[in-house]
């Protein structure tokens, strides 16, 4: 009986091809949309996890608020201060640094190109690898002298050298209003998509590392501690700990005290994203409501003109409820049609834009299924008016009917 009610659903759709369509165009943009912004939504929590991955998960960054109102010189940091931090947590912070960076114009004779170093400890690497190609990574010695030497990015090399095997090189850059002769000791290479590179501003400027001894020498004080916890460590449970220290040391209250911890930004941003995307899915699912009135629309008119047919298998023996069944078919198999058409759509507008843009793109199978069903009881729940109607008709009427 299925198979029968199937067919006879499948040849009223070929009869009328550019009705049909018409019909399911509605399904079709609302299913397309759907899983677009879906699957954007999902791609791009998985770009900013990985962007967050490469900052690392397990960082976060501790400071006296700026929002206090008598903030005092007291409330900078110093390089004492650092190492007492790094001795009484040696248990659960595997790195500390300054968080300096420096920003400048490094000069290779004619040529000129603009540099974000990142400052940082000897031991960076164990908590951030990174992919060296030639050369070596900051060491130990580099920190204790603060020696001019830096690590450099290979796209970055090639720009201000014209090579990435420019270890031993040398350039001219400012720092702290100083300008001196730097030394290439080691170049890295990095992968990132387009899309990542740009959440980490990774366009508009060159990067690469540099003692964090030269950005930030003893006897200056800086803002920030930036620190990352051993494997193991919860973060959130750490928080309020190190938050007790500093605020002891300083003499301020708890309050007074700000951490900024990347799981905490990754959470944050995570539930916008979500949010948006309900949103912007609810907008799209209105299509869905207005494709389910063209369905109910079009079969209440082809009720109409099928109503001989109708008053037909009805004098031949044909139950209510086969009349039914076989409209509530047509109608389901119709938004179905629709919706894998939408579903073909929506994960090609995502993969298109993916490859454009060569990021990695997500498209849930259960997002998928959920559609297919979703479209195929819009069709159900529209279609039993019109459905409902058809079973209802008096025979001799309908077979009356011209």
């Amino acid at each position: 009986m299925l198979r029968e009610n199937m067919s006879m659903a499948l040849h009223a759709i070929k009869s009328n091809k550019m009705r049909s369509f018409l019909t399911m165009l509605g399904i079709i943009i609302g299913i397309g949309a759907v899983i677009a912004i879906v699957s954007v939504g999902d791609s791009m929590r998985n770009v900013f996890t990985d962007a967050y991955k490469d900052v690392g998960l397990n960082r976060a960054m501790i400071l006296v608020s700026w929002e206090v109102t008598d903030f005092r010189y007291s409330d900078y940091f110093d390089r004492d201060e650092l190492e007492r931090v790094k001795e009484v947590f040696h248990d659960k912070i595997s790195y500390i640094d300054t968080n300096s960076s420096a920003d400048s114009e490094a000069i290779n004779g004619l040529k000129k190109v603009k540099y974000e170093f990142q400052g940082v400890d000897y031991n960076y690497t164990d908590v951030q690898p990174q992919n060296i190609i030639y050369g070596r990574f900051i060491n130990e010695a580099d920190v204790k002298k603060a020696a001019n030497h830096v690590v450099l990015e290979d796209k970055g090399a090639v720009e201000l050298f014209g090579t990435a095997d420019c270890v031993g090189r040398t350039f001219r850059m400012t720092v702290n209003k100083n300008t001196q002769e730097f030394t290439v000791v080691g170049v890295y290479h990095k992968d990132l998509s387009p899309m990542a590179a740009m959440l980490l501003n990774n366009g508009q400027k060159q990067a690469g590392f540099i003692p964090d001894t030269v950005v930030s020498p003893k006897g200056d004080r800086f803002q920030v501690l930036n620190f990352y916890v051993r494997d193991g460590v919860n973060m959130k449970e750490f928080q309020p700990e190190i938050v007790r220290y500093i605020a002891k040391t300083k003499g301020r209250k708890d309050s007074d005290i700000r951490v900024m911890s990347v799981v905490d930004q990754m959470g944050s941003v995570d539930s916008k994203l979500s949010a948006m995307s309900a949103a912007v899915g609810g907008i799209a699912a209105i299509s869905l409501l207005v494709g389910g009135i063209g369905i109910m629309n079009i079969m209440m008119v082809s009720v109409t003109e099928r109503t001989r047919e109708i008053g037909i298998r009805k004098a031949l023996g044909a139950r209510t409820r086969d009349i039914m069944i076989q409209f509530l078919t047509e109608s389901a198999l119709m938004s179905a049609c629709g919706g894998v058409i939408g579903i073909i759509l929506g994960v090609a507008i995502v993969m298109i834009g993916g490859a454009v843009l060569k990021t990695t793109v997500i498209v849930r199978p259960s997002v998928v299924v959920m559609a297919v069903g979703f479209s195929g009881l819009v069709g159900i729940f529209f279609g039993i008016y019109p459905a409902s109607k058809a079973a209802k008709a008096d025979p001799i009427e309908a077979l009356r009917y011209e």
